[in-house]
């Protein structure tokens, strides 16, 4: 297995590079390296060529200020409180365009506002911002969902292409492509805008529509962005990934040109745009097939607490076991966390009634209930089951005791919800985050052992989660066979889950006394989570990871996110942008520039 190059070897990497780049700058001097135009430079767009820009997006352009901005450097005073205080509201963080839904990384990067942003509600809107970008040659700056843990949707200095307002959606009985009349049967969709997010969309498509969507699990995720980089929900293994039913977007390129990407039109940027992480275009619009609901929706949780490193062994041997055995299928999805000497069970299932979910699980609970020496039930198995249609109905979530959080704000609309768990990361600044794809055959009869193992190390690190439905291996057949026709990493569909280690802080902002972020916690912090994850990793022949949910460290990116499907990837990338317009940490063609996007470095 290649050499893992920690967080600490990339830091210290990069504390030489000012010494380096001396040296590289007077090699390449007459190779003139291209370096966007940041504000106080002489070739920054005056006043008046940004007043032409807000008349042509009709008045949308906004200077850009942070929240947080009043509070750096000042007192902590009551409207500070307030500020940190929405800091845990996802909406707050989505509506306010200076803002993003995790504010930092330590060591990475912080949010940042944009100088000027185009609150696009149309998709002349986007190309007058692009066209701008592009002749300006100013750092351009895409953000729908705002949810990046890699900072990919904020940079200073920068124009923002803000997608917020754009949010219809629209049903179709039998949508047909454009251009593909004769060659693709008509078929259930729903056409939606980028800067709508998911709760919009299941509440259109599912409670209004009596259909399924695939989308995320997070509600407040932009729907745009996850179909860009794959796109995992909770009935992934049932219905397959987001970007795979994509069948038609709308895309301003570069040059900014609006072009339809389907199989009939520009195939190579449709296959690009379905889990190649974004930066080939600003998708304004994204079509995606439709299914029949299942009669339920469903769940099943607890949380098991052991005595002993023993029994702890025993119970993660019997928790694979029995994936593998009764789990291993499209009915299940979500996850398991192996914590220290716990699990956490937070399992959802599709296809299944409520006593076929209790069947199913009712062996297993009965060998933890048989050793209540080994064993204690910090939180008892609850197994409740919805008709699918009321899956994300606010109105009955609402009258689910701890499952949804409001929107608080005054005059926020009723049915602004999001997922109580989803609580602690929003507002987050991280500390640590990796992630791995677990192959199938570690499920093996023969392979079970070394698979508890491993569990059994990490859990002694920071701990590991695995996100059974961020693995296509047990999914159904059609699932697995359009997987297959996307750019994502081939590894998704010989893997039967994510294994994912983390771990953050809540909000915090440089410059804000008292609530700067805590560095000595996070370097503190990243030792557990790599031990877990290399104890992972020790199973793996050839690691692979997910691009939306990842190291911002992570080392050969290109081949942990996209594998042999990189090379093509990078090719549709230089015929769409070959300038690099859009740039995104760790996207496609960002070797060739600087960390921050602003200098081309080959």
């Amino acid at each position: 297995m290649a050499k893992r190059v920690t967080r600490r070897g990339l830091l210290e990497i990069l504390a030489g590079l000012p010494f380096m780049s001396g040296l590289a700058g007077a090699a390449s001097a007459q190779a003139g390296p291209k370096t966007r135009v940041r504000p106080g430079d002489p070739a920054w767009p005056s006043d008046a060529a940004w007043d032409e820009l807000g008349r042509q997006v009709e008045g949308r352009l906004i200077k850009v200020t942070s929240p947080l901005t009043a509070c750096v450097g000042s007192s902590f005073d009551p409207a500070c409180a307030q500020v940190f205080k929405e800091l845990k509201n996802p909406y707050y963080l989505g509506d306010e365009v200076g803002l993003t839904q995790s504010l930092g990384w330590v060591g990475a990067w912080t949010s940042r506002p944009s100088v000027y942003a185009v609150a696009a509600q149309t998709t002349a809107d986007v190309v007058a911002a692009v066209n701008f970008a592009r002749t300006n040659n100013l750092r351009l700056v895409v953000k729908g969902g705002g949810h990046s843990y890699q900072g990919t949707s904020n940079a200073a200095d920068s124009l923002l292409v803000w997608t917020r307002r754009m949010n219809a959606i629209v049903m179709h009985d039998a949508f047909v492509g454009a251009g593909c009349a004769g060659q693709a049967e008509p078929q259930p969709a729903v056409s939606i805008e980028a800067g709508a997010y998911w709760r919009q969309a299941y509440d259109a498509v599912t409670s209004k529509g009596g259909r399924y969507v695939q989308g995320g699990g997070c509600m407040t995720v932009g729907v745009a962005g996850l179909v860009l980089g794959g796109g995992f929900g909770s009935f992934s293994k049932g219905y397959g990934m987001a970007g795979a039913h994509l069948i038609e977007a709308e895309v301003v390129t570069a040059d900014g040109e609006v072009r339809i990407a389907n199989a009939c039109a520009n195939p190579d940027l449709f296959w690009a745009l379905k889990g190649g992480g974004g930066g080939f275009g600003v998708v304004t619009r994204v079509t995606l097939r439709t299914h029949p609901l299942p009669e339920f929706f469903g769940g099943v949780f607890a949380t098991i607490k052991t005595n002993s490193d023993d029994a702890y062994r025993r119970l993660i041997g019997k928790l694979v076991d029995f994936y593998a055995e009764a789990l291993f299928n499209p009915h299940w999805g979500e996850q398991i966390l192996i914590g220290r000497g716990y699990v956490a069970i937070s399992m959802v299932f599709q296809g299944l009634d409520q006593p076929q979910a209790e069947a199913t699980w009712r062996p297993f609970f009965n060998w933890v209930f048989a050793s209540p020496q080994d064993f204690t039930l910090a939180s008892a198995p609850r197994n409740g089951a919805l008709p699918a249609r009321r899956f994300w109905d606010p109105s009955v979530l609402k009258s689910l005791p701890g499952r949804v959080l409001a929107d608080d704000r005054p005059g926020a609309p009723a049915d602004n919800i999001f997922w109580a768990g989803n609580l602690e990361e929003t507002g987050a600044i991280w500390y640590a985050y990796q992630s791995a794809w677990l192959p199938q055959s570690l499920l093996a009869d023969d392979q079970r052992g070394r698979l508890a193992d491993a569990l059994f190390a990490a859990a002694k690190g920071r701990g590991v989660a695995l996100h059974f439905n961020k693995g296509l291996a047990g999914a159904t057949a059609e699932a697995i066979a359009t997987a297959k026709e996307t750019a994502m990493n081939p590894a998704v569909v010989d893997a039967f889950a994510l294994a994912l280690s983390g771990s953050w802080g809540q909000p915090a902002y440089p410059g804000v006394a008292g609530h700067e972020p805590d560095e000595a916690a996070a370097r503190s912090e990243f030792a557990p989570v790599e031990a877990s994850m290399d104890a992972i990793r020790q199973l793996l022949p050839r690691p692979a990871s997910y691009v939306w949910e990842t190291d911002f460290f992570q080392p050969d990116w290109q081949e942990a996110f996209w594998g042999e499907n990189y090379p093509r990837l990078r090719a549709i990338k230089d015929k769409y942008d070959p300038e690099g317009l859009f740039f995104l940490h760790h996207g496609v063609g960002s070797e060739d520039w600087s960390a921050d996007g602003f200098t081309r470095a080959r």
